[in-house]
């Protein structure tokens, strides 16, 4: 008697995506994590967070600058030398020169008082590795949000069909307004502004607040380097419109609100 093989019914080879969503106190904030997949089950998508969370908090021991055993507070009270430190912060240590270059000094880590501090970088730094994290294990769509800094990985599903994040930007005078909106499939956002904490940033140049900007938002594929070029244009403003033509920053885009009119300005 021949035997038929049973063939499979489409219903049977469709499975339902699994998203989670997670917050993780962390860094003096709340990291945000949206992740979701087809191919993985809860247990899967819980094993990838578990490790991104256990990264997140090694990321604080490290550069915290408020620990005063991290590493970075070693490095600023001169306890070791950056040779001597794991090779991370030197990862770190090394994007900051390149950032500093690039941005003829608007970012600059080591003019803030008390010594090296790369906190408008390691953000978007580590938000990247998180991403590295979760895609390592296979998730495919991903969304972390740190401090409203966004690392974005693989869209974002809709009945099925992938779709672009679309990600607003407030009004740094009303932030229930949303003035410009991104679409966005892979990469990073990070936006600085007098949104939360008042003048917080300060031109590193002559330690007064920066007035380049009234709010600066970068577009890219380098989560680090979006961190800190949008805290750079801060300081320039439309100064630093020409950073944007150098090959290092090819795939980055600024959108910039002007600080003494309600004006923006932007590259295409």
């Amino acid at each position: 008697m021949a035997i038929a093989p049973i063939r499979a019914e489409k219903s049977w080879l469709l499975r339902t995506a699994v998203r989670i969503y997670r917050e993780i106190a962390v860094w003096g904030t709340v990291l945000l994590f949206d992740v979701e997949s087809d191919n993985l089950s809860n247990f899967d998508l819980e094993s990838a967070l578990a490790e991104v969370s256990v990264y997140v908090h090694h990321v604080d021991e490290v550069f915290s600058t408020y620990k005063n055993e991290s590493v970075i507070s070693k490095l600023r009270r001169d306890e070791v030398q950056i040779a001597e430190t794991p090779e991370e912060v030197i990862e770190v240590w090394n994007l900051c020169a390149e950032l500093k270059r690039i941005t003829n000094g608007a970012f600059d880590p080591w003019l803030v008082p008390g010594g090296f501090d790369p906190s408008g970088l390691v953000k978007g730094w580590a938000a990247d590795k998180c991403a590295e994290i979760l895609l390592s294990h296979s998730v495919k769509h991903i969304l972390i949000n740190a401090a409203g800094d966004l690392t974005l990985r693989g869209g974002r599903l809709e009945n099925g069909e992938i779709k672009p994040w679309v990600i607003g930007i407030s009004d740094p005078e009303n932030q229930e307004n949303i003035v410009k909106t991104f679409e966005i499939l892979d990469g990073a956002i990070a936006t600085s502004g007098d949104y939360e904490r008042g003048d917080h940033i300060k031109d590193p140049q002559n330690g007064m607040v920066a007035v380049g900007a009234k709010s600066a938002t970068v577009i890219g594929p380098n989560g680090a380097y979006a961190d800190a070029l949008a805290t750079a244009l801060m300081v320039a403003g439309g100064d630093g419109a020409s950073w944007f033509t150098q090959p290092e920053l090819e795939g980055f885009k600024p959108w910039v609100i002007n600080r003494h009119d309600s004006t923006s300005w932007s590259l295409t």
